[in-house]
């Protein structure tokens, strides 16, 4: 574990992650449960090179409250890819507010590539991988360049493709955390009730997993909570979780 960490402190050059890296910090923090690791964490060997990375979705407050009472100046990630539900931003606000977080960052897609990709804004009706690549997947980039490691909110029950969620991996050379990998929706829903947490808005009608408006759509109950994300395309994640492969553009 000395050598994961000496290796994090080492940001600025190639990928310094692996996947033994991520594997053994999962074996580190068997058991251990999910704000008992963080604290460790964020005030240990990630202090100063961890972001947490949140869409400020229907479960995001979870995550960003057990972050929030460790440290409240841990910087938190929101790209706004300029399709996002206005309800979204209202409740990013609430709950930076509610959550006294210092360091929220702000990222939004390139307007060149966005001139040059998707002149007419509407590239998510015929290439939703290519729009989330534009709005999403570069942005982040640029955001998570300063940092060795990043904090997600993931869960493993969300959806199919992510049932054997690990709660470390190596991705692109940095350290994804997924704290919440294993916590089920009843976890969550006790955690909102003991902390008196808000809910986002559009939770309530219909939507248990929020993206950008365009690709969203209600979901009925009992259905995959993520369902209603791109309804009708064989996609299920927005390429964040999903590094291009090597020598591909993510962009084009």
């Amino acid at each position: 574990m000395a050598e994961a960490a000496r290796r994090l402190d080492v940001i600025e050059v190639g990928p310094i992650v692996t996947a033994a890296d991520a594997a053994a910090m999962e074996e580190r923090f068997i058991g251990v449960p999910a704000a008992a690791m963080l604290a460790e964490l964020l005030t240990g060997e990630l202090a100063g090179r961890v972001a947490a990375v949140s869409s400020f979705g229907a479960e995001s407050a979870v995550l960003l409250h057990m972050v929030a009472a460790i440290d409240r100046d841990v910087p938190v990630i929101f790209t706004n890819t300029q399709k996002i539900f206005g309800e979204t931003l209202a409740y990013r606000d609430e709950l930076a507010e509610r959550l006294g977080l210092t360091d929220l960052r702000v990222y939004r897609p390139d307007p060149r590539l966005l001139q040059l990709k998707d002149g007419t804004g509407l590239r998510w009706s015929y290439d939703p991988d290519g729009c989330c690549d534009l709005r999403k997947v570069e942005p982040l980039r640029r955001a998570l360049l300063p940092f060795g490691a990043w904090i997600s909110g993931r869960k493993g029950f969300q959806a199919g493709t992510r049932t054997a969620l690990p709660r470390f991996e190596a991705d692109e050379g940095k350290l994804k955390l997924n704290p919440l990998a294993d916590w089920t929706k009843a976890d969550l829903d006790g955690y909102f009730a003991a902390h008196d947490l808000p809910r986002h808005p559009l939770e309530a009608q219909g939507y248990p997993s929020i993206g950008c408006a365009p690709c969203t759509s209600k979901v009925l109950p009992g259905d995959d909570p993520r369902s209603g994300r791109w309804r009708g395309w064989d996609k299920v994640e927005c390429g964040i979780h999903q590094p291009a492969s090597p020598g591909e553009d993510p962009i084009f």
